[in-house]
């Protein structure tokens, strides 16, 4: 090319070292939204393949850990749901709890599983964790759709059960649960490329966080049972979520509006300071990955 060709040529993007102290950079993701929906397609492609049972899986895992949970916790330790079935009751927390779990652990290893792509390729590195979130739409979309099963063969059996009024904000509320997932995930993803200990932390610490999320017994059982330990689940954003998401299918529970609050400003902070650092560590962790 000579000198002329090289002054009539016109770029279409124009690659620049991120020197901004934060930079979402959401006309950049835009640009590259083609690229988001190829990862997207990927990840539900991909997510069973080569397994027997396939799509099957995702109504698999919500049913039989449903199913252990009412036997264990309502019918062992006798933990009382009111006029809602118990089974109803724990499937409407494990749905939204596998949508937040498939985000985090799905997005806590972005550098580490793609350390081939984006060592040979540029493209902005905040799509893969996104990608992650919206694929995981469809997982929770169909195990959403067992829970509608179930709540119109217990509402037809009669148990007394109804929607609360506030349902249309559910949409907003899963919205949140993704955001948070995000936000964990590439933290701890960015964390995962100097300290390979979070990659086994990860584990077993989902695990122990679902215990203090109140995903199988009501805020309110906590304040009445350990009073004293109460704070754990209270100021934890997701307890405040699965108890909102059961307010609104299932009228059961309390809506606190100040839980709400603290949990958006909790998700915001969170999701902006593991950008901050995402966009940190993609500078330099082909180094360390």
């Amino acid at each position: 090319m000579n000198h002329l060709e090289q002054k009539n040529t016109t770029w279409l993007f124009e690659i620049t070292p991120k020197n901004k102290f934060f930079s979402l950079n959401l006309n950049e993701v835009w640009q590259y939204r083609d690229l988001l929906l190829l990862f997207v397609k990927r990840d539900i492609v991909t997510v069973y393949k080569q397994t027997v049972l396939g799509p099957l899986w995702y109504l698999i895992q919500p049913l039989f850990t449903s199913i252990t949970f009412t036997i264990i916790f309502n019918n062992l330790a006798g933990i009382n749901t009111g006029t809602v079935p118990p089974f109803l009751f724990n499937l409407a927390g494990i749905t939204v709890w596998n949508y937040f779990t498939a985000c985090l652990t799905g997005t806590s290893n972005t550098f580490g599983a793609n350390a081939g792509i984006f060592g040979k390729v540029y493209f902005p590195r905040i799509i893969v964790p996104i990608s992650i979130v919206i694929s995981n739409l469809l997982k929770f979309g169909i195990q959403f759709g067992i829970f509608i099963a179930f709540y119109l063969f217990y509402y037809f059996q009669g148990a007394a059960i109804s929607l609360n009024g506030l349902v249309v904000f559910f949409p907003l509320l899963i919205l949140v649960m993704g955001i948070l997932g995000l936000g964990l995930g590439m933290f701890i993803s960015s964390l995962v490329t100097k300290y390979r200990d979070f990659s086994y932390l990860i584990g077993f610490g989902v695990q122990l966080l679902m215990y203090v999320s109140a995903v199988v017994y009501p805020m309110a059982l906590v304040k009445e049972k350990m009073p004293e330990y109460a704070w754990l689940v209270q100021y934890n954003p997701l307890a405040n979520i699965i108890e909102t998401t059961r307010y609104m299918l299932l009228n059961v529970g309390y809506l606190s509006f100040w839980g709400l609050g603290y949990t958006f400003l909790a998700t915001v902070l969170i999701f902006l300071v593991s950008v901050l650092i995402f966009n940190r560590t993609e500078k330099s962790f082909i180094d360390t990955v």
